[in-house]
């Protein structure tokens, strides 16, 4: 392959690419329909002057074959006067004017055929355009179908990098921020009011359970039933009876006052 075959083919190649670029759906529609309205003006006229000639040529054909007609009644006036001269050169010019008539008749057919075909393909172009119009009409919404679509996608896609994305993103994390801070404050500043209740509900139960446990030590009642109390009373009895009771006895009461205290200032 020679060196300027291999340009051609790449300059060709490069104008093909550059063109099919360029082209824009909607506008090559638009060309198109312009392209093939043209089209039928000039067939319009086409078949207008096809018309006019055939309806020419008729007339041709019609005077011609008059005139042949009128020239055989001559010859035979002219016989029947008994002038066969004149009669025979009547018969000549209707001969010259039959062959006329049936060269205007053959041309006459050839240009009704023309005009025939000229008609249904003038009404095959008008179709055709029809048609191409309501294609036209289809074509163009899809194409704005495509381009919003493409659009869309385009937002979608450049949506999480959007500054808008970015400040929702960032006073979510600001908000995120303050409720961690406010959580550690609460955790340092120390124990709810719902705690502190809890926690009063809770000491009652220890110092009830201390106050029995100091009854059974000491041998007393305690001052009201708890669960397992019996329990406890048999355990104070037993001791009260074991010889080493009344000897340690003064030792853990001085611990339980102590400890009864602790818990009292709590």
């Amino acid at each position: 392959m020679g060196l300027f075959d291999r340009l051609s083919r790449v300059i060709r190649a490069n104008l093909n690419d550059v063109v099919s670029k360029a082209e824009d759906p909607e506008k090559i529609l638009e060309q198109s329909i312009v392209d093939m309205q043209e089209d039928l003006v000039q067939l319009r006229q086409a078949v207008a002057q096809a018309i006019a000639t055939q309806k020419r040529t008729e007339q041709q054909y019609n005077q011609a074959q008059s005139e042949a007609n009128g020239w055989q009644s001559r010859a035979q006036l002219a016989l029947q006067k008994g002038d066969e001269n004149l009669a025979r050169e009547a018969l000549l010019r209707k001969k010259s004017l039959a062959d006329t008539a049936t060269a205007l008749k053959q041309t006459l057919d050839q240009q009704t055929t023309q005009v025939d075909t000229l008609k249904r393909n003038l009404i095959a172009l008008e179709s055709k355009i029809s048609e191409a119009k309501t294609k036209k009409d289809m074509l163009k919404a899809r194409v704005a179908a495509a381009k919003a679509n493409e659009q869309l996608q385009q937002a979608v896609g450049k949506l999480g990098t959007s500054s808008a994305m970015g400040a929702f993103e960032r006073m979510e994390e600001k908000v995120l921020m303050m409720e961690a801070r406010a959580q550690s404050a609460q955790e340092l500043t120390g124990t709810t009011l719902e705690q502190k209740f809890a926690a009063l509900e809770g000491s009652s139960d220890v110092d009830d359970e201390l106050m029995a446990m100091k009854a059974a030590l000491t041998g007393s009642s305690p001052p009201a039933a708890l669960p397992g109390s019996a329990q406890n009373t048999s355990s104070s009895t037993s001791s009260s009876t074991s010889p080493s009771a009344s000897s340690s006895s003064s030792a853990v009461d001085r611990d339980l006052e102590e400890l009864r205290k602790q818990i009292d200032g709590l």
